[in-house]
């Protein structure tokens, strides 16, 4: 049986003079579950598995807090201290003789953890206190001890997920109400839409007065095209249970019908906001109070943050307030792996803050996710006047290591290129000493897509895939490698690699020169960010203008593709240097009600090459065939191990993962390639 334990983590005298304002930060750890995982994970031997709660408490005088948008407005216990909670999962070396004295914090994205990304050939369905679940476990068998902690307040309850539970702003007796706004791209019928993100269902803010005039569903075409109101009569805070209509204050029903294809968006006056930005402290605490407690649950010297897609994006906003300093002035995090969040930021700490909402290519508006500046170092905006780095403020940050990696699909779908090209798209812009910048070329947006790719996946009448195969996660273990020994040793990584407009390989666009391939059209219009106006006080943390006021547009680019189609300028994995197909990042919404020029979110495109010059020219095909590339298998695979062994010297590929790549190019082609007679 599984003991509950509780764990305090200061000490009595700590506890009694709680009312002095620089003591509390972690409060205490509550330990629900502690257990072995059965098997050993190499040197580190024995792992526990370990869940519960984190209590926290902020104190709103303290500088470092007072970046908290609305912590000065949420209640208080006794001291004085502003009180929230995380859950966590913890994998530790059980014997803290073996630790690498090192912690990576998972900074879970809507609830799931992400670090799994790092391990190959793990059983997702096994138990999760089998070392059967952790596959291959890279950062455990280096002794890493991984936290995944929950921060984001609008989680719903019950599932696997982990929940962070924020403090409210006001009270019953000063209450708080501002606009908020929720929009979605409808793909099918339905008469009833809920006021939270439909990404992954998050909690929504409720309706404060039904019959406020600043309610407002509007309608349009396109995201910049004239919105069309519905009648107040059409439509109510309502929704569909089972064929009744019953009322709810977070969702919106109309009995018409919301019709596929149309972008439907909500302006309403909001009531009962939380503090949001209490989540971006609660990773900041965790990560001191592993590192500078001695009887902390896994104490270690040194600490990384990783994040993906919202979470990567989370770390550029935690960069950009500065909240690596904790409220006694000391560096939380050593290091940080920004993991496909492009050139965006989010809404992560401002009120009425819906942590969910992102810019897709089409669908999530003018949130303020792609906002100036977008540069770690500054630049100018022509266009309003203003000079600015997201890394301006360097303070407790400017030793912490920083990798930004993103695949191809960030450029057609997260702006990416805005991170490091001036806002008018004329030069390319560096990064800071302590920082580098990798792209997997060709890579859809956070992981591969399903290998051996199905069938039923292909798109009808062409012979390509839903989905883009490529495994970036070997590049991505070889570079949280790299991380690990710059925070630990100093070890210089690989230089960054990344496309560049002085290198030729970034391009509008419209002027992309993609392969022909037989009725497969290509992508032209990538995401598309501009500059937002959301009223006088932003700058405080508080929106007026909902939608805002929608200005120019930022000029934006993707990578450069060669002959085949596959992209150019970034870390060519396996996949494109031995290449037996396309591996486009980006996937268009074909077959579905409207805008079927525009991108699906987040996915690729797959399409193997023509096997045989006759089959080439019967299609029409202008890419190689593989018979022209290779006439054989055998000299594929010396052209399979001569990639290898050059991302191995580029230190792109560990030399330990050289088995898997051979493998799966050999899987691909048995598959897709000319098989020697």
């Amino acid at each position: 049986m599984t003991k509950i334990v509780r764990i305090f983590v200061l000490p009595l005298l700590a506890v009694a003079m709680l009312a002095t304002p620089a003591a509390a930060r972690v409060v205490r750890v509550e330990i629900l579950t502690r257990s072995d995982i059965a098997g050993a994970f190499g040197n580190a031997g024995t792992y526990e598995r370990i869940t519960g709660r984190v209590y926290f408490a902020f104190d709103p005088s303290n500088p470092e807090n007072r970046k908290i948008v609305d912590l000065d407005l949420a209640p208080r216990n006794s001291a004085g201290e502003v009180e929230a909670v995380s859950e966590f999962v913890m994998l530790r070396p059980k014997d803290p003789a073996r630790s690498a004295d090192l912690a990576v914090i998972d900074i879970v994205n809507r609830g799931g953890i992400t670090t799994f990304i790092f391990n190959l050939d793990r059983n997702g369905t096994a138990s999760p206190q089998s070392a059967e679940f952790y596959g291959d476990a890279l950062l455990m068998k280096r002794g890493v001890t991984i936290v995944a902690l929950a921060w984001q307040w609008d989680v719903p309850p019950g599932g696997s997920a982990l929940h962070f539970q924020a403090p409210p702003a006001g009270s019953a007796e000063r209450p708080i109400t501002g606009l908020v706004r929720n929009d979605i791209t409808i793909d099918s019928a339905t008469t009833s839409i809920s006021l939270g993100h439909s990404l992954a269902p998050t909690l929504a803010y409720p309706v404060a007065d039904e019959n406020d005039p600043s309610n407002v569903l509007n309608v349009r075409d396109d995201p910049v095209g004239p919105r069309t109101v519905v009648p107040r009569s059409e439509w109510r805070f309502a929704r569909d249970s089972s064929g009744t209509v019953v009322n709810d204050p977070r969702w919106v029903y109309m009995s018409g019908g919301f019709a596929p294809g149309r972008i439907y968006e909500v302006v309403y006056r909001a009531k009962d906001p939380v503090v949001v930005g209490t989540g971006l402290a609660a990773v900041r605490d965790m990560m001191s109070y592993l590192k500078y407690d001695p009887s902390a649950v896994a104490h270690v010297r040194y600490g990384i943050g990783y994040g993906v897609s919202q979470t990567g994006r989370f770390i550029r906003h935690f960069l950009y307030q500065g909240f690596n300093t904790d409220e006694k002035g000391r560096v939380a995090f050593d290091g940080f792996f920004a993991h496909t969040a492009g050139a965006g930021r989010g809404s992560f700490n401002h009120r009425f803050a819906q942590p969910s909402r992102d810019a897709q290519p089409y669908s999530t508006f003018f949130y303020p996710t792609d906002v100036f500046p977008f540069t770690s170092v500054p630049t100018l905006d022509s266009v309003t006047g203003r000079r600015a780095g997201f890394r301006d403020d360097l303070r407790g940050s400017g030793a912490t290591r920083v990798f930004y990696v993103d695949g191809g699909h960030e450029y057609w779908g997260r702006a990416a290129s805005l991170s490091h090209t001036t806002p008018d798209g004329k030069q390319d812009v560096g990064f800071l000493p302590t920082e580098r910048r990798y792209v997997i070329s060709s890579a859809q947006h956070s992981s591969p897509g399903a290998w051996p790719v199905s069938e039923n996946a292909r798109i009808s009448g062409t012979n390509a895939y839903h989905g883009d195969p490529l495994d970036q996660r070997l590049a991505l273990r070889a570079l949280m490698s790299s991380l690990i020994d710059w925070v630990k040793e100093g070890k210089e990584p690989p230089p960054s690699l990344y496309p560049t407009l002085a290198g030729g390989n970034l391009v509008r666009a419209a002027e992309e020169r993609f392969p022909a391939i037989p009725n497969l059209p290509v992508a032209r219009v990538p995401h598309q960010p501009y500059r937002l106006d959301f009223g006088p006080r932003w700058r405080h943390g508080i929106i007026d203008f909902e939608p805002p006021k929608v200005g120019a547009p930022y000029p934006v680019f993707v990578s450069r593709v060669d002959s085949i189609g596959n992209d150019l300028g970034g870390i060519r994995s396996i996949e494109l240097l031995a290449p037996l197909a396309t591996y486009y990042p980006w996937q268009l919404r074909t077959g579905m009600a409207a805008a079927t020029d525009r991108l699906l979110s987040f996915r690729g495109t797959f399409v193997p090459l023509p096997r045989t010059d006759a089959e080439r020219r019967t299609a029409g095909d202008s890419r190689p065939s593989i018979q022209s590339l290779y006439r054989d298998r055998t000299r594929f695979m010396r052209r399979v191990d001569a990639g290898i062994s050059a991302l191995i010297k580029q230190r792109f590929l560990l030399p330990t993962d050289s088995v898997a790549a051979r493998t799966r190019m050999s899987d691909v082609w048995e598959r897709y390639g000319v098989i020697a007679k």
